[in-house]
């Protein structure tokens, strides 16, 4: 053949190879994903039909490996086990009529139950709040079980790898959990490693990204939970990680950005639920089983009347636990919700219940950052504040050069929710995290001065405002919100 014929048999020949492309993703893109993250993919593959494809195939899959899967399972059945008759919370105050069917979701979701009789206590300050973890790890007796989607050791957070190597001294057995992607982007990582190892903690790497050894996933499947738990009886989880505020980036401390967080300090019988989440993923990646830790006597109630359920959600489960516990609240809710999250990204049901529940007639607010430190999902939060403003949502701004990073939302003076987990695409679907939903009058009020709190940090976006943005700013947002669909 001469090298016309080549050339047209080689045109051709990619011409069937990208029709063939573009015809499957019709087929199979759309399964079992969200049509907007089916239409974003689809349209990657359509302008960048070789690019988009490889994209695809790397990021295209949001389920963790089938054993991790099989795994989640095993663990949500042991779970029910050993709950079981747990689920029993007084009756001697009033609740929302509506709760039960909240608690059942959460139930079946999950597998915790609800339990009744728990301290809950708020920590806000930053440096504080590591303190008061540490002092529990050094009076330890038994084991300490800490979990962190970031763990470095620097100067801020010395006072809490002190305090283990304290308790392993005393023969105290710790055992730490921290994701590998996000902690290998912290600068400190080879030091903090050595350090773990110097001290003589037992600790493993989760969801490891290593080819080479055979472990692999989507890359960005990342468990973003942070807890601890000292002998089964005092646990702390929330939204902040063990490490410097500025998370010890050159480009944060140019900024001079600094994070605000909020931590729960629980004790009572909802330690057991927490424990269990640190069991579970201690199994994903040992394939060891706590059994002795986890059949450990429930911690007697306290004195205070609060009733708490556990809600651990990821990839690792059928549904998106999250997302349908804060959609659920948000359409029972009678009188006001007031939401805090750094990266406010959600999708369109939630989207719904939000604004649904301004026509309704409710107070709804939301507390982000005036910042951000991710710039892509910085502009993705920015593209949903017009739509929100012109329903009626009142957006607070919290002021430069402070992140926002807290996690919460309350409903009515009943029910408030604390954890790990973000209103975004990412934190619903592939992510790990933990959720702790709260009914309590005190606890909702407690949450309320914070919320007070950043009111009095903050500023108030109004419509007028955001109608004035320049153009490139409102093109940096929407080609931003195109992308978070992709996942």
């Amino acid at each position: 053949m001469d090298v016309a014929t080549i050339t047209l048999v080689l045109v051709a020949v990619a011409l069937v190879v990208d029709l063939t492309v573009r015809v499957l993703a019709l087929i199979y893109i759309p399964r079992d994903r969200s049509p907007t993250a089916a239409m974003a993919w689809l349209m990657a593959i359509f302008f960048l039909p070789y690019i988009g494809i490889l994209l695809f195939l790397v990021f295209g899959s949001s389920k963790l490996p089938k054993r991790r899967r099989e795994k989640q399972r095993e663990i949500n059945s042991y779970i029910l086990d050993v709950t079981e008759g747990m689920d029993r919370v007084r009756r001697d105050h009033s609740w929302p009529p509506w709760l039960d069917s909240v608690v059942q979701l959460n139930r079946e979701l999950g597998s915790m139950p609800l339990v009744g009789g728990n301290s809950v206590s708020l920590l806000v300050d930053y440096d504080r709040t590591i303190e008061a973890m540490a002092e529990e790890v050094r009076n330890a007796r038994r084991y300490v079980h800490v979990e962190f989607y970031i763990l470095a050791w620097d100067t801020t957070s010395a006072p809490f790898f002190d305090a283990m190597e304290t308790a392993v001294r005393r023969g105290v057995t710790v055992r730490v959990l921290m994701d590998h992607v996000a902690c290998r982007r912290t600068p400190g990582y080879r030091r903090t490693t050595r350090k773990l190892d110097s001290i003589g903690v037992q600790w493993r790497l989760m969801l490891p990204v290593r080819p080479l050894r055979g472990e692999w996933q989507r890359p960005d499947l990342r468990n973003h939970r942070k807890l601890v738990v000292v002998d089964g009886t005092i646990a702390f989880m929330g939204s902040q990680n063990m490490v410097h505020r500025s998370y010890n980036k050159v480009v944060n401390r140019r900024r001079e950005l600094k994070w605000i967080d909020i931590m729960t300090r629980l004790e009572g019988p909802i330690v057991t639920g927490i424990n269990a989440i640190f069991i579970t993923d201690w199994y994903s990646e040992t394939d060891e089983l706590l059994t002795r830790e986890s059949e450990a006597s429930v911690p007697d109630p306290t004195d205070d009347d609060l009733d708490c359920q556990v809600v651990p959600s990821g990839p690792g489960f059928e549904g998106e636990n999250n997302l349908r516990l804060f959609n659920a609240l948000m359409y029972y809710a009678q009188d006001r919700i007031v939401i805090t999250s750094p990266y406010f990204v959600p999708d369109d049901s939630m989207s719904y219940a939000i604004t649904t529940a301004v026509q309704r007639g409710l107070h709804v607010e939301l507390f982000v950052s005036e910042v951000g430190d991710q710039p892509l999902v910085y502009h993705a939060q920015r593209s949903y504040y017009e739509t929100l403003l012109r329903a009626g949502v009142r957006i607070n701004l919290y002021k430069a050069p402070y992140i926002l990073h807290a996690k919460h939302f309350t409903i009515d003076d009943e029910v408030a929710v604390v954890g790990s987990s973000n209103m975004d695409i990412r934190s619903f679907s592939l992510n790990m995290e933990v959720s702790l939903m709260v009914r309590g009058r005190s606890f909702v009020a407690a949450l309320r001065e914070v919320e007070q709190s950043y009111r009095e940090s903050s500023r108030e976006l109004t419509l007028e405002e955001w109608d004035r943005r320049p153009l490139r700013a409102r093109v940096l947002d929407t080609v931003a919100r195109l992308s978070s669909a992709v996942q």
